[in-house]
């Protein structure tokens, strides 16, 4: 039985998923990238269920936990409700704004594994409102990540944990580069662990004039950096763990690996295993969304 409260928060949303049968990179004339016009033709598009919240919080269930999703929905929300009671996810911290839609991404993936994302707001432009009252309503919490989402939520989130010593995870994501410096280095600076990809890392740097990795260390007490089909790396204080990537049996859609690989971490920090192993993990079950076509199609 799960005994674990772990707070998520984040987006739901619905993943408009398309594939483009060639490379970004043949259509994208370097010398002409200030006056892009593009058009790509996609030959297969399938609406899931998904966002950040919705995904770690499945992958999560799958590893036997207890997620508390703390996000907003639209008045359409009713198919993913429907999906979250089938898999014995709560939906109780899920507010419902009725006068909008659900969030909802349009992902093109191409042959390379590249893509390009549109995000239409909707109602993660409107605050779910974290509160300590709910926060306090879920402890003992063992571990809570602050994943991409409505910004006001992310730093109401951040204030709580760090209120309350919750050990969380700072997972800016897609949202850096709305952020300040300020906004991003508070949300970081006492966090558990920031987590992130190289190229994310590198907007992080850019944010806070960083020059080098080593004082971006300094924030926190754990990063953590993935490399997609290059593994990851974590960074201990003076240690740097290098962990491969799991490759998958069969190739089929990006989307969602990041995710599983969070909520495979997670799992593994709850348990209380070495980060060497947390990141083994977490590379296994990034491997899992990777085989299907959908972020929450698969199973262990």
């Amino acid at each position: 039985m799960p005994q674990n409260n772990i707070l998520i928060s984040g987006s739901i949303v619905y993943d408009k998923i398309m594939d483009f049968p060639g490379k970004f990179s043949d259509h994208i004339m370097p010398n002409k990238i200030h006056s892009l016009s593009v058009c790509f033709l996609v030959n297969k598009l399938r609406v899931n269920f998904g966002g950040t919240a919705g995904n770690i919080a499945y992958n999560l269930k799958l590893l036997g936990e207890n997620p508390i999703i703390l996000s907003q929905a639209g008045k359409d929300f009713g198919e993913y409700k429907k999906w979250l009671k089938k898999n014995k996810i709560s939906d109780k911290e899920i507010k419902i704004i009725k006068n909008k839609n659900t969030a909802s991404a349009h992902i093109i993936t191409d042959k390379s594994d590249n893509q390009i994302t549109a995000m239409y707001l909707e109602t993660m432009d409107v605050s779910r409102g974290i509160t300590k009252k709910i926060i306090k309503k879920y402890f003992p919490i063992a571990v809570a990540i602050i994943s991409p989402g409505n910004t006001e939520d992310m730093f109401e989130a951040a204030k709580g944990y760090k209120k309350f010593n919750i050990p969380y995870i700072a997972d800016p994501g897609q949202q850096i580069p709305i952020m300040t410096a300020r906004q991003l280095e508070f949300l970081a600076k006492g966090a558990k662990v920031l987590m992130c990809n190289d190229y994310e890392l590198a907007l992080i740097m850019k944010t806070l004039r960083h020059k080098n990795i080593e004082t971006l260390k300094r924030l926190v007490e754990i990063l953590v950096v993935t490399y997609g089909a290059n593994g990851s790396i974590i960074y201990d204080r003076d240690r740097k763990i290098k962990i491969k990537a799991c490759k998958p049996k069969k190739i089929v859609d990006p989307t969602g690996a990041g995710d599983a690989y969070r909520a495979g971490f997670i799992k593994g920090m709850v348990l209380g295993w070495p980060l060497s192993k947390c990141g083994e993990l977490a590379s296994r079950i990034a491997r899992y969304p990777v085989e299907h076509y959908g972020t929450q199609e698969h199973k262990f």
